[in-house]
């Protein structure tokens, strides 16, 4: 039996993905078209991204800037593009102006750093502040308890705008442990929104390959799909 191609196996898992999300979306009291899918390229060709990008994907998210930077001259362009790895703030200059939303903002330091970027190149770069949801000494992000503060800060530096939260909670063996990382995300999403002084906040990114159905009935607006669409990849590429 011949080993299905990248893009069948892309297929497949795309009609799957979207039925899925449409049963989340509605037992969260929502509809599909309120959840957005951002496919996660890392190690992904530029002709898959693109074939995925006909198919329906409106957003594509790279891990790393060197990659990224390899990949974009050959990407479709109608497709928005979002920075969603751990970015150094030395890699900045080279990310500013060519994906209009970074989601790992972890630090208020690159948060300056973007904005300086952005400033630069006459623009304005939308972020989202990264938390540490699972206290997890081993990942970036704000501490929950620091949230607010953080956001306060972000939202008072020119030349950015901050459009959300994003999270990568702890791999649970459990699904009680996923929603109660999902819950207090959401918890702290709406009491950002509802302060009603941030005037762009719009997205709660949460939800990866293993949890996403969680995460959308939890209250999540867009979620990073990477080996549930494009199957298990060499990360080592």
């Amino acid at each position: 039996m011949m080993e299905k191609s990248s893009i069948e196996i892309f297929n497949q898992n795309y009609e799957e993905i979207t039925e899925k999300i449409a049963l989340a979306a509605e037992k969260s009291g929502r509809t599909s078209s309120d959840i957005t899918l951002l496919a996660a390229t890392k190690t992904v060709p530029a002709n898959v991204i693109n074939h995925a990008i006909s198919s329906g994907i409106t957003h594509i998210g790279e891990n790393r800037v060197q990659e990224f930077l390899q990949k974009e001259p050959d990407l479709t362009k109608n497709v928005h593009k979002h920075f969603i790895g751990h970015l150094q703030t030395n890699k900045v200059k080279d990310i500013v102006g060519k994906v209009e939303l970074i989601q790992s903002v972890d630090s208020i330091k690159l948060a300056k750093v973007i904005a300086e970027q952005s400033i630069k190149k006459g623009i304005i770069t939308e972020v989202l502040a990264e938390v540490n949801v699972g206290l997890e000494p081993s990942k970036s992000g704000f501490m929950p308890d620091a949230v607010l503060e953080a956001v306060d800060q972000i939202s008072e530096i020119k030349g950015i705008s901050l459009a959300g939260l994003m999270a990568i909670p702890p791999i649970c063996d459990n699904l009680q442990k996923n929603i109660q990382y999902f819950d207090k995300m959401y918890k702290l999403f709406v009491e950002i929104k509802d302060k009603k002084i941030y005037n762009n906040i719009k997205v709660l990114s949460m939800g990866m390959s293993d949890d996403y159905e969680t995460a959308i009935c939890c209250g999540s607006n867009m979620i990073r799909l990477g080996t549930a669409l494009f199957g298990r990849r060499n990360y080592n590429i």
